[in-house]
């Protein structure tokens, strides 16, 4: 149970609040892990499970959600504090964000109350750590094309099919998953949403090897999984209406972006010492872009749009191009292990992550210059 103490009062306003954690992180961020982003690293499992604890008893866990699922009850704003709060402490405000983001947001917007009062609290309490089983080998950006078929056979129903740039799959309990449940519809629909434990039979999971001799993905191979019908989440044949509501459900999390933004400036003009006036000059270019992309991802506000676009294409560019100014400065010892060729061997996979820079352009050249779709080629 979490303690009753007037940091816990239902009616505190935003500044108050961030006054508060950022007080409790002062006192508590020595026994916090790491700051790993939104993909919780195996090897930090444990450490970032006992942390989500200590912020669920805390009461900095589920600020907005209600409070029959072990939320606050408060605002966005007030989350917002916190995910800031925590920028600032350089700590993780929450253990993944598959979890306590996307399917947190996916279960209070679709789920019945029997899945949110089994799934939310564990959520919260770090007891179940999620994945998120969407792309698939022919079905990355493109992913109305996927092909993993679930068939219903009375009370359950029978998953077969890949997916793949899976994160914390090889760690999780529990994973949100996209399949086809209707072949004879338009691609966007027939695609259902269910909520799959990881330990079931029939799903085998494998790392995927980096070239930067990482391994923060899996793909994650499914054969003949039942998964109970009750596991469906929000009506059949519209999970991709759910999905598109679980991947932008990502409000109170624009604060802590600039922050991390700035930080990214910040290292770029600590490189500058390194570099021959042509050097610095495209360096300041970069620094210039830079600065460009913070200001309008913090006149975005707190909602994602067709804007998101735009920053995602612009940041991975940015950092692509950041890598390699990186490396040329290191000269020969660019070549060899170190930070500057695991930043390059890195930036590539940022064109990828998170919806592909091609698939980016299209959505800049479609939604926002109103240009006509690509064509697509005709099938055979």
């Amino acid at each position: 149970m979490r303690p009753t103490t007037p940091t816990l009062r239902a009616m505190i306003t935003v500044d108050e609040f961030a006054r508060t954690a950022s007080a409790w992180l002062d006192s508590n961020r020595a026994g916090a892990p790491r700051d790993y982003g939104a993909i919780l690293p195996a090897d930090l499992a444990d450490a970032g499970r006992a942390w989500q604890a200590q912020l669920f008893a805390a009461g900095f866990a589920g600020i907005h959600w209600p409070t029959e699922y072990g939320g606050r009850g408060l605002t966005p704003e007030h989350t917002g504090a916190w995910v800031t709060a925590c920028a600032i402490a350089e700590v993780p405000p929450v253990l993944n964000m598959v979890g306590n983001v996307l399917t947190a947001g996916a279960l209070l917007a679709y789920g019945t109350p029997e899945q949110c009062a089994e799934e939310l609290p564990k959520i919260l309490s770090g007891e179940r750590v999620w994945c998120q089983l969407f792309s698939e080998p022919e079905a990355g950006s493109d992913l109305a094309s996927l092909a993993t078929r679930a068939e219903r056979d009375g009370d359950r129903w029978v998953v077969n099919g890949q997916k793949v740039w899976c994160s914390n799959g090889r760690i999780a309990d529990r994973g949100i998953l996209l399949a086809r449940t209707d072949a004879a519809v338009p691609s966007h629909r027939g695609i259902s949403f269910f909520l799959v434990d990881m330990h079931a039979p029939g799903i085998d999971t494998q790392a995927l090897r980096q070239m930067n001799g990482g391994a923060e993905f899996d793909e994650v191979f499914l054969t003949d999984l039942e998964v109970p019908a009750d596991a469906l989440l929000g009506p059949e044949g519209m999970g991709w209406t759910v999905a598109m509501s679980a991947l932008t459900n990502e409000r109170g999390y624009i604060g802590a972006a600039g922050i991390a933004f700035q930080r990214r400036l910040d290292a770029m003009l600590a490189m500058g010492g390194d570099l021959d006036p042509i050097g610095r000059q495209a360096l300041t270019d970069l620094w210039i872009r830079g600065s460009n992309l913070k200001v309008m991802g913090e006149r975005q506000g707190p909602v994602a749009s067709v804007l998101a676009s735009i920053a995602k294409l612009g940041t991975t560019e940015l950092m692509f191009d950041t890598a390699v100014t990186r490396t040329t400065a290191a000269g020969a010892a660019g070549m060899l292990a170190g930070p500057a060729a695991d930043g390059l061997l890195s930036a590539p996979g940022a064109r990828i992550a998170g919806g592909t820079s091609q698939i980016q352009r299209n959505i800049i050249g479609e939604r926002i210059l109103g240009l006509p779709k690509e064509p697509k080629a005709a099938k055979p």
